[in-house]
């Protein structure tokens, strides 16, 4: 099939996700042939730079020939059997090494996707305190400017406008933790005291202590709120209320797992060890759908008991578990061990810091440069608020060869975490010429 004729039925028939489907009828949807490493090929031949790992999920580029290997051995044996009456040796061996990440974790439910990592742990929480009697904590807190994901619970629990308005009339409403004390790098005094932010956040938090369930934080960084990053002291403090308090946390790790904050996980960064971490994206490498909510004993021993007791955790997802991700994704946590990937995230965010600040140098368009390992974002300036001026970098990004899609006209990189330095130097270059441009 020809670009031309793909482009015209893709237009015709497919609903492209998070995308107002007009824009592409003047900028068309790239028409990929193959994805290698960092880079995406065209059906022309033209090389783009994926610059955001495909929606953050690509932490070890395309087309990694260890993650096709543990597909095609698994695909020999079975490729999905559900997983609520049987078990094999696969999710087993994953099981047992994601019940390892973090002391005191090691009890896995998996799922898809990861809404529906999230959409588990709110259940969990919630039914948790229904068998235990606490029927008046029922509520959920959340930080302003978080997002969780697009399914109703996730959405709930998020803080970001442009996705949630819309949906106000079927969404619970979570308290909302305003003042957050956010960081451009962990060198900013903030990151490791925020005592000046706190009495008043204690204050707030105090409010809502009686009849809360759960607090969820997405853990250091704040993906789709614009890469902003907060204290890590934060979200030490908020681990030590919820626990004075009887009140779970919720650690969503789906963007920030393994390893692109330069830890194996954001919460490593504060010694924090959550009530429930959910996990997705680069659990397997963004090789197959696969999410996993990794709690505790005191929590899964609430819902053990005689079936006749109503206790049981009645959710499901066909795929959850799919022993072909499970695959990928246990040869993933090999090689982040064997490679030391949090170690070249850390390495690589160094330099990506480093050219952000340059690019912001050289172009004065960009304001609030900030990262923390393999993530570097900054704030384009504009004052014409009625313009897309993300958008239109993007447009001149991927004519240059690079894919970059700004938040907003937040513009960042998240790109695979063993990119090498001659690419990084490429997508520095493309990424400057795009902001000349367009500014």
């Amino acid at each position: 099939m020809d670009s031309i004729e793909l482009l015209t039925l893709d237009h015709q028939h497919v609903w492209h996700p998070c995308s107002q489907m007009k824009d592409y009828e003047s900028f068309k949807p790239l028409p990929v042939a193959k994805a290698q490493g960092c880079y995406i090929h065209l059906s022309d031949g033209t090389k783009i730079i994926d610059a955001i790992s495909s929606w953050w999920c690509k932490l070890l580029g395309h087309g990694h020939p260890r993650l096709k290997q543990a597909l095609i051995n698994q695909s020999e044996k079975f490729e999905h059997v559900l997983l609520a009456n049987t078990t094999n040796e696969t999710i087993v061996l994953l099981t047992k090494q994601l019940s390892t990440l973090l002391p005191t974790l090691d009890k896995v439910c998996y799922a898809s996707d990861g809404s529906c990592a999230i959409e588990i742990a709110i259940k969990m929480s919630i039914q948790a305190r229904q068998i235990l009697g606490e029927y008046q904590r029922t509520k959920f807190i959340t930080l302003a400017n978080s997002y969780h994901g697009e399914t109703i619970g996730a959405l709930s629990v998020s803080n970001i406008d442009r996705y949630r308005n819309i949906f106000k009339p079927i969404l619970f409403q979570p308290c909302v933790l305003s003042s957050i004390p956010y960081v451009s790098t962990t060198n900013d005094p903030l990151w490791n005291d925020c005592s000046i932010y706190w009495t008043e956040i204690e204050k707030k938090l105090s409010e809502y202590a009686s009849t809360t369930t759960a607090l969820i934080v997405e853990p250091i960084v704040q993906a789709a709120g614009g890469m902003k990053i907060y204290s890590k002291d934060f979200l030490y403090r908020l681990r030590k209320w919820t626990k004075e308090n009887n009140i779970y946390l919720i650690a969503d790790e789906i963007m920030t797992g393994f390893s692109r904050t330069g830890k194996l996980l954001a919460c490593q960064h504060a010694d924090v060890i959550p009530d429930f971490l959910c996990l997705g994206k680069n659990l397997t490498a963004g090789w197959l759908p696969l999410s996993a909510v990794i709690t505790h004993h005191d929590i899964y021993h609430i819902f053990y008991d005689d079936y006749e007791k109503g206790k049981s955790f009645l959710h499901s997802h066909t795929y959850a578990g799919n022993a072909l991700a499970a695959s990928v994704a246990l040869e993933v946590l090999t090689i982040i061990k064997e490679e030391k990937i949090s170690d070249q995230a850390r390495l690589l965010g160094e330099h990506m810091l480093t050219a952000m600040l340059e690019i912001a140098y050289d172009t004065n368009k960009l304001d609030h440069v900030r990262g923390i390992g393999a993530m570097v974002a900054a704030d384009l300036i504009c004052h014409d608020h009625h313009r897309r001026l993300g958008y239109e970098i993007y447009q001149a990004a991927v004519k240059r060869g690079a894919l970059l899609r700004p938040l907003g006209n937040t513009i960042y990189w998240a790109p695979p975490l063993n990119m090498n330095k001659e690419t990084l130097d490429q997508l520095k270059k493309i990424t400057l010429d795009a902001i000349r441009e367009s500014v």
